[in-house]
């Protein structure tokens, strides 16, 4: 099973779900798919295990054989070669690894060769399996790196997914295909405007859905309304409480430093569960 934690907007606490829940369950794993900016290793602490390189096919021209016909240029839908006069540019943050270029030149004098985006790191702690995505500084596509970590799914045991924030291509790859998506959302009027897009996106997805209402004891009360018009299952709700806030600044998940909210997160694995049967 695979369960992806996402959220439409950022800072409402998709992370402390993600890994609280992970510890909760044990022996499952966590998957870490927020490659720009990966956090939950740093409460889980894994010990690193493997860290494997994770690069693109870009397109290498021979010069001696090219006869400038623009051709590669053409078909190249990103616009990352281009032909002036005897002369081929590329722009390789541009490339999006299609092989459009080199299946179609004619005189064959286009070659691949690979180019890293990034790097995904794997490890253990205290039974969990932590896989996640770095991707390198600059580059603008994460979506290779994210497929590449989710290969690393075992369908053997539950996968915790944690997503980027947004609605945006990232994310999109990241949930498609999970048995489940979770979206954490907080009672203000931001969080309830992503909230929407996010649940409009799962549903394009088709992928069942619930929600977590995190700092539910602030804000308004809009988006209760909100999931009960749409049907969306609310699944969880944590108030704001100043030593939940205490531990996450330190580095120290949820269950470890406040152990009474680990039946509440069994019981959300539960309740999952049960949603997906519907």
């Amino acid at each position: 099973m695979i369960i992806a934690i996402a959220s439409g907007k950022g800072g409402t606490g998709k992370t402390t779900i993600a890994v609280n829940l992970a510890i909760a369950l044990e022996g499952v794993q966590y998957l870490d798919c927020d490659v720009e900016e990966p956090n939950g290793h740093l409460f889980l602490n894994p010990r690193l295990t493997d860290i494997i390189s994770v690069g693109i096919p870009v397109p290498r021209v021979d010069d001696s054989k090219c006869t400038y016909c623009g051709k590669c240029a053409e078909v190249c839908e990103f616009n990352a070669i281009v032909v002036i006069k005897e002369k081929v540019l590329i722009f390789p943050e541009l490339c999006h690894g299609c092989g459009a270029c080199s299946y179609i030149c004619p005189e064959d004098a286009i070659e691949e060769v690979e180019r890293e985006v990034g790097v995904v790191k794997k490890g253990e702690a205290d039974g969990i399996e932590v896989i996640y995505g770095l991707l390198n500084v600059g580059e603008p596509m994460a979506p290779p790196l994210i497929k590449k970590v989710k290969q690393f799914a075992d369908h053997q045991k539950i996968a915790i997914l944690d997503s980027s924030p947004g609605t945006s291509c990232p994310v999109v790859v990241a949930v498609r295909d999970s048995d489940f998506c979770l979206l954490v959302t907080e009672p203000t009027p931001f969080g309830l405007h992503d909230l929407t897009l996010a649940v409009e996106v799962m549903r394009k997805l088709k992928i069942p859905l619930g929600v977590v209402i995190n700092r539910s004891d602030v804000g308004d009360k809009k988006v209760w309304g909100y999931c009960k018009k749409e049907n969306i299952p609310i699944l969880m709700e944590i108030p704001h409480d100043r030593k939940i806030a205490e531990s996450y600044s330190k580095g120290i998940p949820l269950l470890k430093d406040i152990p009474e909210y680990r039946n509440a997160f069994k019981k959300l694995y539960q309740d999952i569960k049960q949603e997906i049967k519907k």
